[in-house]
């Protein structure tokens, strides 16, 4: 898929005057047609893909943690005038869930433990956003499938996901992943951990559509499920590790994720010093400018490999350090 270049700063500041004036003006024109083909015009152009690459191919991650709230709030505003508008619905929604991870939840995991205040309310946050986020894309499933709460209810997973094709597939993973991530903040919510397993009915769903889903994002999402799961909700690291292959193979020349995935759960949970201090290296020595569509990923995964080759002790029982 063709990707829209990055905005130079000049063209970003012009979109960001020209979006409020685009506003003002369809709010003047009352309850007429006008006003929704303007909202709908302003709504197709935020919810297209180059939507997501101004942000995506950034390399300042601050700029865009800063910049995103707005954005988000601009998005779920037009979504008050636009509730059917499934494409502004899903941006909506990924939109807060990337937020959360990458600007609540890492902060929180970086915070020291001498500011446990600071660290649960971050984790708090990053799990109101995470539910904020997967309740705003269910919206959209439900206008699918008007049973689906019920039926995930009663476990009848496959007749939940039955009316769902290849067109739903970004919309169901992007719900899971919002809902599995709210749990990974808290896993002693034993209400939202009985209900991972309608996590796993929408991924297997995306999978059985489109197993190469994302070019690897997919599997990636395979080895933190696997990886990080207690083995009472199916946790499996023989399984994680065989996705990490796959991911590898798919997007190893262009993400880092499934490296900091494996690292930050696998290695971990089998306390392999040796296999996360490896990992962690080579996400350090990716270089970020060779993957434009994935720069800010990248490098948000890099920032985060320095905190955790610094704080091995908080990881691993026995370190090689003093």
């Amino acid at each position: 898929m063709k990707r829209t270049p990055p905005l130079k700063p000049a063209a970003r500041g012009a979109r960001a005057a020209v979006i409020p004036l685009i506003l003002a003006s369809a709010l003047l024109c009352g309850g007429c047609s006008i006003e929704k083909l303007a909202l709908r015009k302003v709504s197709s152009m935020l919810a297209s893909s180059s939507g997501t690459n101004v942000f995506t191919t950034d390399n300042d991650p601050d700029f865009v943690g800063q910049a995103l709230p707005f954005a988000i709030k601009l998005y779920e505003t037009l979504l008050g005038s636009l509730p059917a508008d499934v494409p502004l619905r899903l941006r909506t929604g990924s939109l807060y869930i990337m937020y959360a991870n990458a600007f609540v939840e890492t902060p929180a995991d970086m915070t020291p433990r001498s500011e446990l205040d600071e660290k649960d309310h971050l984790l708090a946050r990053a799990k109101n956003l995470y539910l904020r986020g997967r309740d705003i894309l269910f919206v959209a499933l439900e206008r699918k499938n008007p049973a689906i709460r019920r039926q995930l209810q009663q476990r009848k997973y496959a007749e939940a996901m039955a009316p769902f094709g290849k067109a739903d597939t970004t919309l169901l993973y992007w719900t899971a992943l919002g809902w599995l991530a709210a749990y990974s903040v808290n896993p002693f919510d034993m209400e939202l951990g009985q209900t991972v397993p309608r996590t796993r009915a929408m991924i297997e769903r995306v999978q059985a559509l489109e197993p190469d889903f994302g070019g690897g994002s997919l599997d990636s999402f395979y080895v933190s499920y696997y990886g990080s799961l207690p083995d009472v909700l199916g946790g499996d690291p023989a399984k994680a590790r065989a996705y990490f292959a796959k991911a590898q193979a798919k997007s190893g020349r262009t993400d880092t994720s499934s490296l900091m995935a494996l690292a930050t759960t696998v290695s971990v949970r089998e306390q392999n010093l040796a296999e996360f201090k490896s990992l962690l290296e080579r996400v350090l020595a990716f270089d970020v400018n060779s993957a434009p569509d994935n720069r800010l990923v990248n490098i948000l995964n890099q920032r985060k490999a320095r905190w955790l080759l610094a704080h091995l002790d908080d990881f691993f029982i026995e370190t090689d350090t003093p």
